[in-house]
């Protein structure tokens, strides 16, 4: 006959009768608790360092911004037509006027997040044209579907950063920046982003911000309010808009995240270790302008590197490369001492085993890579072409598992449970003991969209697959969704700048 544990005073019915602990997590500011993975030798990273630098003085970058040119220039670079060639104590400069950490600011204090070493923020896909769900199906980003993306942003603390994506089409370019920074602003207290498309552009947006959370001048330029993803043109070039916003940011106090997207096999060299060269000498390259043009200026360095399908020419990601490259990658941003940004990602078509294989495998190597914000971390499909509903939510669910493993992990006596151990007869059960009521409703993570039922209770429940369980989730998430207190303030304040940029025609991305 089994046995059932042993119950002893202590168990209890007045322990069943308390009032259950709500389990206490915080996600908003997540400290990586993991230590960081290496694939180099202290010296292969000082030998892979200066091959960079190698690249800047003797190959250069090509550099398509006149005004760019001119401030290498003058800050002692050689310049040819329109390469640049970057010596190894014009880097050096710029990275001892780079600062290590960076306060940034969103329209919620508590939402403000410090960018340093140990530090983790995530952030949803970015620059998605597309977006699928299983009710609407697959079309092309809209107001609406971003304006649905801000709110599901807004109601996970897990996510820290707005996204860009799905980059609603149905905007033109010229006014896109207006609408984006307008529903961000509106929709959500969260860490801003922006585009870097042009002088005219980012003087808009920033004149918005200000508004909006009634910033003076020097206020907005002595914290960081917004930040801009830069990607060079690997290999080795740098273009007009993505220099145009490495200055205005600098000067404007905002931080520009400088992301060479180098694609092993295509952009890049096929090597790990020839890859992470050329990102590391066009990240090193952004950080010079940055800083040149302004002294100080916010900038993190970023790596999305990843390989290629060599039958196909299509991204990969999750792959053991780019896993590696993550790792590299966070050894050289600790090397020259700056906060560094990562990014999972997916080419999976829809949200499926593999999407969430390559998604999962991509945040891991960011986190053991000691990575300081993973881009990308929720809703990317189809190599960035899309941004997902459910795959959002899923993806959400695997973030969350991952802020838990950092999570302290008590081993108090309490914790060791001798006296739980010592309530229960062998073979019998601990469902019953104090130890277990006085922690059943907390001990435990409580997954968002996982189903830990038997067979039959799933069937019953109508056997539904984690991706219908993640289409009932973010519908209802939306319909659940609350406007961040002071938005509609934020709203009256904006409104007639918005209505003035708009007629004035916003402003066009500069591109030549």
């Amino acid at each position: 006959m089994m046995t059932s544990g042993k119950v002893g005073k202590r168990t209890g019915r007045a322990k069943r009768q308390a009032a259950p602990v709500a389990r206490k997590v915080n996600y908003r500011q997540l400290k990586n608790s993991f230590s960081p993975q290496s694939i180099y030798s202290n010296d292969e990273v000082e030998n892979l360092h200066n091959t960079s630098l190698k690249v800047l003085k003797n190959l250069g970058i090509r550099v398509l911004l006149p005004e760019a040119r001119k401030i290498y220039l003058n800050g002692g670079a050689s310049v040819v037509d329109d390469m640049v060639f970057i010596g190894s104590e014009l880097v050096q400069e710029a990275l001892k006027s780079a600062p290590s950490s960076i306060k940034l600011f969103a329209p919620n204090p508590i939402c403000n997040q410090v960018y340093e070493e140990g530090t983790l923020l995530f952030t949803p896909a970015g620059g998605c044209p597309n977006v699928y769900d299983r009710v609407r199906g697959r079309s092309p980003g809209s107001i609406d579907t971003y304006r649905d993306a801000i709110k599901l942003a807004q109601s996970f603390d897990i996510i820290h950063k707005n996204p860009m994506a799905p980059e609603p089409q149905d905007i033109p370019v010229n006014l896109r920046h207006l609408s984006t920074i307008e529903a961000q602003l509106t929709l959500s207290d969260k860490l801003m982003t922006a585009f870097a498309r042009g002088q005219g552009q980012a003087e808009q947006t920033f004149a918005i911000i200000q508004t909006a959370i009634g910033l003076s001048d020097e206020d907005f330029a002595n914290g960081v309010w917004v930040s801009a993803v830069i990607n060079s043109n690997s290999p080795r070039m740098l273009d007009i808009p993505m220099a145009r916003g490495i200055i205005d940011f600098a000067r404007a106090g905002q931080m520009t995240i400088i992301t060479p997207f180098c694609l092993a096999g295509a952009m890049a060299p096929v090597t790990v270790s020839g890859a992470l060269v050329l990102q590391h000498a066009e990240a090193l390259a952004g950080i010079v302008l940055s800083q040149l043009s302004k002294p100080g200026a916010p900038v993190s360095y970023g790596g999305f590197s990843s390989n290629v399908d060599m039958k196909s020419g299509s991204p990969a990601f999750g792959t053991p490369e780019h896993l590696k490259m993550q790792l590299g990658g966070g050894q050289l941003a600790r090397y020259i001492d700056l906060p560094w940004r990562s990014a999972a990602g997916s080419a999976s078509n829809i949200s499926d085993a593999q999407g969430a294989h390559e998604n999962i495998m991509g945040v891991w190597g960011a986190v053991l890579g000691g990575a300081n914000m993973v881009i990308h971390g929720a809703g990317w499909l189809e190599g960035g072409l899309t941004f997902g509903f459910e795959k959002f939510i899923c993806d959400i669910e695997a973030l969350q598992t991952i802020a838990e493993m950092f999570e302290p992990t008590l081993a108090d006596n309490a914790s060791q449970a001798y006296s739980a151990i010592e309530d229960v007869i062998p073979g019998g059960h601990f469902f019953a003991t104090q130890h277990t009521m006085e922690r059943f409703d907390t001990a435990f993570y409580s997954p968002l969209i996982a189903d830990l039922a038997n067979h039959g209770n799933w069937e019953a429940k109508g056997s539904l697959t984690a991706d219908e369980r993640a289409t009932e989730v973010w519908q209802k998430t939306l319909s659940n969704y609350v406007v961040p207190k002071g938005s509609l303030e934020i709203a009256d304040n904006i409104n007639d700048l918005i209505i003035k940029f708009k007629d004035e025609g916003g402003a066009s991305p500069e591109s030549g």
